[in-house]
């Protein structure tokens, strides 16, 4: 759980219908000029590299002026790269001789607090390390909104434009380090992002995004090259953008539902990334819906009088013993308590509420105001770590809002919870919440576990996908273009929705059949919810 820039080596290989990467690196054998074969230099390799489908092929001028000096020194045997444009290929390097050592690709995922790479062998589609570390935009600002008020002005923009792009280069550099791979071996990149990061790594003024009408400058960026953006790797390479749908369900989302695999599933299923928003794709290979609300602070440490992200000493998992209410715990890294993160906060009020320490409404049962977990003799900060009513009361409204906004776009298209065949859960906070206690909250529908399928940063997999296949690059385009997206701040219906949703786990019990189970199993028959 705990976010570095460690490098993260299992080699797997990503699982994808063909490799037909963003870069490809040929061998080719040119005949040498004669008197009867007098084609220009640079029109002899043209047409040996478009003899192997890579057309239409751009040549930039400074590759024109290397080849001549390429194509003699290796006797006319050359080493060259072509990457992907929109409409062909570009020639990215040329080099005497054969090929020699790996050629590679970066898969990145630009998240609004943390940026993951992985270093990718485009050859046999391995994955050679991953590392991640935080955002270098945090310091200018915390949240989205914040960034946005900073890009507004020229000076604001180049430095948040900068500082991502210096993140994903210490983390692409620190990768190819270990791996052994030269930086200028890295010859293309796929990168996700939620619609304004892909905004501000771009250079792109975001302000449009959060206005009436919420209209981004673009939502498919299509194939860049890394001179482009700022990758301090091979300066022709290919850089495709994942693209997105709108202000609010980005490339980021788009990555996601490709790597969950939705345009190939019969059974209504439902993809949700919780993190600094809910976003949320349900549908199947038929149909595609989609929408996005606000989620994260409350589960990012960022509303909680304790909270704190999930870093070195956040509590990630409680118990609490129904009997005596005694309190045990794990924090990351084993080490001396110092706040709690989203996980743990989920835990808390999950076992408060089947111990009847709070009741369904989430009101502490005997008139307190808090629940200490850890005293301030065993903290690290010498205070106690609580979990206090506001900060149940602030739960319960982002509780609520996802809620409300699974049941708005379930009406939408005529489905109940009971017709969700899977629900597939993204990011890291997906991965590391308990699943009994985010079903006991009602965070997530009441299906059988088997059905619930944790993605992990489908994110950085679905990135991972289209930078090894053209067919997913196809695919994540026909998801974008397929998705019809749901506005919620304009929607009546979610605004009523969420008025009623703010019990645990939800209006209608009936709904969390397991977890009425538990109730009355641990305390008698539930009390009626509310009406």
């Amino acid at each position: 759980m705990e976010i570095n820039s460690t490098i993260l080596t299992d080699c797997r290989r990503v699982t994808v219908p063909e490799v037909s990467p963003l870069g490809v690196r040929l061998t080719l054998e040119l005949s040498p000029p004669s008197l009867q074969d007098s084609r220009a230099d640079v029109d002899r390799l043209r047409a040996a590299v478009e003899e192997r489908s890579f057309r239409p092929l751009e040549i930039p001028l400074d590759l024109m002026r290397v080849i001549p000096v390429a194509c003699r020194q290796g006797e006319w045997r050359v080493n060259v790269v072509v990457a992907r444009t929109a409409g062909g290929w570009r020639l990215a390097r040329v080099e005497p001789g054969r090929a020699h050592g790996p050629w590679c690709g970066l898969a990145v995922d630009i998240g609004t607090t943390t940026v993951v790479a992985s270093l990718v062998d485009l050859e046999r589609g391995a994955i050679l390390g991953t590392a991640a570390d935080y955002n270098g935009q945090l310091p200018l600002g915390e949240d989205v909104l914040s960034r946005i008020c900073v890009a507004s002005t020229p000076e604001g923009l180049a430095a948040l434009q900068g500082a991502v792009s210096e993140t994903i280069n210490r983390l692409a550099h620190e990768l190819c380090f270990r791996a052994k791979v030269d930086p200028g071996e890295v010859f293309a990149a796929a990168v996700s992002a939620n619609t304004t990061m892909a905004h501000l790594w771009l250079g792109l003024d975001p302000r449009r995004i959060c206005r009436d009408p919420y209209t981004p400058i673009v939502n498919c960026p299509g194939v860049l090259r890394m001179q482009e953006v700022g990758l301090a790797l091979s300066p022709a390479g290919a850089v495709y953008v994942v693209p997105g749908v709108g202000s609010y369900v980005g490339g980021d989302v788009v990555a996601g539902a490709l790597a969950a695999g939705l345009l190939h599933r019969d059974e209504v299923c439902l993809f949700v990334d919780v993190g600094t928003n809910a976003e949320m794709v349900l549908g199947n290979r038929e149909w595609l819906v989609a929408c996005a609300g606000a989620a994260g602070p409350a589960l990012e440490g960022g509303v909680a009088g304790h909270g704190m992200r999930a870093a070195p000493g956040a509590i990630w998992r409680v118990r609490v013993d129904p009997a005596t209410r005694r309190v045990s715990y794990r924090t990351i890294g084993n080490l001396p308590p110092v706040g709690i993160c989203g996980s743990g906060l989920i835990d808390c009020i999950a076992e408060f509420l089947l111990a009847g320490i709070v009741d369904r409404a989430g009101q502490f049962t005997d008139g307190r105001h808090e629940f200490v977990l850890v005293t301030a003799e065993e903290s690290s900060t010498g205070s106690v770590i609580a979990v206090t009513q506001r900060d149940i009361d602030s739960f319960l409204r982002t509780k609520g809002a996802v809620n409300a906004a699974l049941e708005t776009l379930l009406a939408a298209v005529g489905c109940g919870l009971e017709d969700l065949g899977y629900l597939f859960v993204a990011g890291a906070f997906g991965e590391y919440v308990d699943l009994e206690s985010a079903v006991t909250v009602g965070l997530y529908p009441d299906l059988p576990r088997h059905r619930i399928v944790r993605l992990g940063n489908s994110a950085l997999e679905g990135a991972r996908q289209v930078l090894l296949s053209e067919t997913c690059r196809r695919e994540a385009e026909e998801i974008a273009r397929r998705i019809t997206y749901f506005q919620l701040n304009a929607s009546t219906e979610f605004m009523g929705r969420f008025a009623g949703s703010r019990f645990l786990p939800h209006t209608n019990l009936d709904l969390f059949p397991t977890v009425k189970a538990r109730l009355e199993a641990r305390r008698g028959p539930a009390a009626p919810g509310p009406s």
